[in-house]
């Protein structure tokens, strides 16, 4: 026999092995990305028929751009039928999130990355919405009416959330991913992402997203779920293979987002002697450190089980000073806490954003690991963290001397009297309190020493007032949407909280240009960087010859929606302040194209946002 056949023979057979394990992985619900060469189609028969539904109910969200008390520009726009599509346009009936492009991560109270975050985790905000009947999904639309493309990822869940028994495993699949990307076109589309087939019936969808590269505000008015009540039959067609898509991991995550595919990785094994790792001993222990920060967590926890010296530096609690758990919050669990317990014993920064909801973390696995974790942190994300209680804050001011941010936004289930507790925490400097129950009993005690401020609550000019008098380093402070403040909250902030960087007072309706509250936080806020006076129709010249007077190390404004603004006195602004670098003059009916055109060659460093309603 010629030596080529045998050569031959192992190739086919190789061929043959690739696709099977492709196959295989394509039934178990891996993502099928652009470049993938194997895809599985369903066929249904006549009697399966497609069921086609819309959202019955939206349950949870990061955040939305209206206010709770409404539903202009809330999340909850995404329930039942369009209200807009196909008209393009802004529309207060449509569901918009919180934020869009990256001047929130430039301002100076953007906090900064976690390292560790692995590349392909790129979402910003979310949307849970359920449907009334649970199905095999066959197709997820979505009804964007301005400015698409921030959806990046698209997740099904297992569990109903109407069945009155909780299931015993709750498991989330990724029915489609794409890395953000740039969408020239504001006007309204349909988008129609193709999704993969998935063995299990759902009526509860995900939608991720991220608006980094987005000119304005995206703007969703429903979501459309196609689906077969019964499992589909699935057929596959077969290409040629790419060999570069041929990788371990790729394997590893068939199982989607269970539970025990990251607790496996979190695990540690039982290591041997092992043969000698020749050269690599005697490389320096500050070195594999090194080499090691690049990996990310999955990965560092896999390699820790092939021998007892890189087990030794992947365990190493220094490894650790920043955790960044959110990209796995479809899987983590109190194992997996427990699992990383002992690792963790030095970690500074800790995110547990968007995790241990329905159930997938506790109270008690919670607490057991701040009780172990929580002596070194200066830093805690919960957002959305909707397992938090009562008891987990109380663990926080206890276990957490040092804290010095922490960030509870969207946290809306916890009780107001949970806040008291965060007044233990002496160190404190940034709180976010965003979308939560914070009542003025608590605020009365924790503001002293406080950067950053974001939340919602009744009587501002006291709280204003408050702030004031007792926190007189505050940097920053946001009060986006407060509906009763009014000039005499403004003077006692500007005369009280003089070196204030960042001020949000947008959809604040109650402040008014004729009062003189805005030249007067021009006058004594000398160290103004960001102001942001959203649709204040009343802000005139006069105010923006204040602010270019008084205010020049200014770097964002937004006047969205003025109509007493001239293009002369923002190119006076503009001429003051060599920082700028964003300004808003969307809907300003006395700044049209042809000013903005010009004042954009004259400063082309600024961008300068002009929208008009379509």
């Amino acid at each position: 026999m010629s030596p080529v056949f045998p050569m031959l023979t192992v190739l086919t057979m190789f061929y043959y092995i690739c696709l099977r394990r492709r196959a295989r992985t394509a039934t178990r619900g891996e993502m099928m990305n652009s470049h993938r060469t194997i895809e599985s189609n369903s066929r249904t028969s006549p009697l399966n028929a497609e069921v086609v539904q819309y959202a019955k109910e939206v349950v949870d969200f990061s955040s939305h751009y209206g206010n709770e008390n409404s539903m202009s520009y809330t999340m909850w726009n995404l329930a039942g039928v369009p209200n807009v599509f196909p008209s393009s346009g802004d529309f207060t009936q449509t569901a918009v999130f919180r934020t869009y492009g990256t001047w929130w991560d430039q301002c100076p109270s953007a906090s900064l990355p976690f390292r560790r975050t692995p590349p392909n985790f790129q979402s910003q905000d979310y949307v849970e919405l359920t449907f009334e009947q649970q199905v095999y999904p066959t197709a997820v639309h979505v009804l964007e009416t301005y400015h698409p493309g921030a959806v990046i990822r698209i997740l099904a869940c297992s569990a109903n959330p109407y069945s009155p028994n909780p299931p015993a495993e709750v498991r989330w699949e990724i029915l489609w991913s794409e890395r953000p990307t740039k969408v020239n076109a504001s006007q309204a589309r349909q988008f129609k992402p193709c999704i993969k087939q998935i063995n299990f019936p759902t009526n509860l969808i995900r939608l991720e997203v991220n608006s980094s590269l987005l000119d304005y505000y995206t703007e969703l008015d429903a979501v459309v779920l196609h689906g077969v009540k019964d499992k589909p039959v699935l057929s596959h067609k077969t290409s040629l293979i790419d060999m570069n898509d041929i990788e371990d991991d790729a394997y590893e995550e068939k199982d989607g987002c269970r539970m025990d595919s990251l607790n496996k990785k979190f695990s540690s094994a039982v290591l041997g002697e092992g043969p000698n790792n020749g050269y690599f001993d005697k490389l320096p222990y500050e070195l594999i450190q090194l080499i090691l920060n690049h990996l990310t967590l999955p990965d560092l926890c896999r390699l820790a089980q092939t021998c007892k010296l890189l087990s030794q530096h992947c365990c190493d609690p220094l490894q650790y000073i920043h955790l960044n758990l959110q990209p796995y919050w479809a899987k983590l669990d109190d194992t997996s806490l427990e699992f990383l317990q002992s690792r963790c014993t030095l970690v500074q920064w800790l995110n547990l954003s968007w995790t241990g909801n329905r159930g997938f973390i506790s109270v008690a696995g919670f607490s057991r690991f701040l009780k172990v974790c929580g002596s070194e942190l200066v830093r805690l994300e919960l957002s959305c963290s909707h397992f938090l209680n009562e008891t987990c804050l109380e663990v926080i001011s206890e276990m957490c001397p040092n804290l010095q941010a922490l960030n509870l936004s969207s946290c809306d289930k916890l009780p107001p009297q949970a806040f008291n507790h965060i007044a233990k925490l002496c160190s404190l400097k940034r709180l976010v309190l965003y979308r939560t129950k914070v009542e003025f009993a608590c605020l009365s005690i924790t503001c002293k020493r406080l950067e950053l401020f974001d939340f919602q609550i009744e009587d501002y000019d006291v709280i204003a007032s408050m702030i004031g008098a007792k926190c007189k380093k505050l940097r920053t402070l946001d009060l986006w949407r407060c509906k009763n403040i009014t000039e005499n909250g403004i003077a006692e902030l500007a005369s009280g909280c003089p070196l204030l960087e960042e001020l949000d007072l947008g959809w604040c309706p109650t402040l008014q240009s004729s009062t003189g509250c805005f030249t007067r936080l021009a006058r004594q806020l000398p160290n103004l960087q960001k102001l942001f006076l959203t649709a204040n129709r009343s802000v005139c010249d006069t105010d923006i010859d204040e602010l270019a007077c008084n205010c020049t190390r200014l770097q964002q404004l937004d006047i969205l929606g003025t109509r007493m603004v001239s293009p002369a006195s923002l190119r006076k602004l503009l001429e003051s302040c060599k920082d700028l670098s964003l300004l808003d003059v969307s809907f300003c009916s006395q700044i049209d194209n042809r000013a903005v055109l010009e004042l954009n060659a004259s400063f082309p460093k600024v961008f300068i946002k002009k929208s008009f309603t379509q």
